[in-house]
């Protein structure tokens, strides 16, 4: 089976969605003769036309406006932001129409369009280039929330997401596109090609959305992590000797409540990590959610290791983004507890 980066992966199932069905177009800043800031449009101009794959003024409001009216009547667009950060004049595009489009319209329409957004972190990219805005897409109710971990989950979880007949935001975890990152910036790059989840099989196939997967199996403590801070999990865990159990959530809403229960049932301690600020961050919603469904089997409190509540850094970035050895602390603590 072939191996794939990430930008491949999420190429390859634009390129299937786009040859299976007409109606699915693409469009953003750059995506189409350029290929995309980070190529994960390449040649889909060349082999699609103009028509069906296209660039888009450098306005991000018009860009989900316009994807927002075409899905209405029957296309299926899958738009870029150039990077998450971007979004925020989007956002009221996003929130108050394509997330409302079926409740107001008793379900006489539907928003079938994707929001693809290079998200996260450690490509020193400063306060403008690596914010991980997932949380306030996780409140608006009408949205599906989806960050993969690998070219495997990033093929399957997008074919997924552009046959869903309502809105996907899909957030692409940049510092994974080339390699898996554990965190430890001082080393060289581990290249995709040396990973078992970068096996991408040719063709359709779909991950279905609010299925969580257990990337690791243990007894003693459970992680709960997405997109990059799996593979910083599994390397705290490796270094501490910790035998926790790490749950990859995949989607974030719909979000797989029975497997995180069914664990932390298990293991009786719980961490939590992800690289968005911790105020208000989806990592508070989870830990409600194992309060409320896991309180008699807790052994220890449950543990967040996040961001800090600052802009991102430049500077200290490596002090703000959660690595394993700021991870592997808090499992030690929680053991301890």
């Amino acid at each position: 089976m072939p191996r794939k980066t990430m930008i491949e992966a999420i190429r390859d199932a634009m390129d299937v969605m786009m040859a299976r069905d007409a109606n699915v177009v693409v469009f953003g800043e750059d995506v189409g003769y350029f290929g995309g800031v980070f190529r994960a449009t390449q040649g889909l101009q060349a082999k699609y036309g103009q028509s069906r794959c296209f660039d888009a003024p450098i306005n991000e409001s018009g860009i989900v406006g316009a994807a927002i009216g075409m899905a209405a009547y029957g296309l299926r667009p899958c738009v870029e932001i150039q990077f998450a950060d971007y979004m925020y004049p989007g956002y009221d595009q996003i929130v108050s129409e394509a997330a409302r489009l079926r409740y107001r319209s008793n379900g006489d329409f539907t928003c079938p369009l994707v929001v693809r957004m290079p998200t996260g972190g450690g490509i020193s990219g400063g306060q403008t280039h690596s914010q991980s805005p997932e949380a306030l897409f996780t409140h608006v109710s009408g949205l599906k929330t989806v960050v993969p971990s690998s070219p495997h989950d990033a093929k399957g979880l997008l074919i997924a997401a552009i046959e869903d007949p309502d809105p996907v935001i899909f957030l692409e975890p940049k510092r994974l596109y080339n390699g898996p990152f554990d965190g430890h910036y001082d080393r060289p790059v581990a290249p995709w090609s040396k990973h078992e989840l970068a096996e991408v099989p040719d063709g359709h196939y779909t991950i279905p959305l609010g299925k969580a997967a257990i990337r690791r199996e243990g007894t003693a403590l459970t992680v709960l992590a997405y997109g990059t801070m799996v593979h910083v999990a599994m390397a705290a865990a490796t270094e501490t000797g910790v035998d926790a159990e790490i749950i990859d959530l995949r989607t974030l809403v719909p979000l797989d409540l029975e497997t995180i229960a069914a664990s932390v049932r298990k293991t009786g301690r719980c961490v939590i990590v992800h690289e968005a600020t911790l105020t208000s961050g989806f990592g508070a919603e989870l830990s409600a959610l194992v309060q409320e469904t896991c309180f008699y089997h807790l052994e220890a409190p449950i543990k967040r290791v996040t961001g800090w509540d600052t802009p991102y850094p430049h500077a200290q970035e490596w002090d703000y983004f959660p690595g394993p050895a700021r991870l592997g602390r808090a499992l030690l603590e929680t053991m301890e507890q």
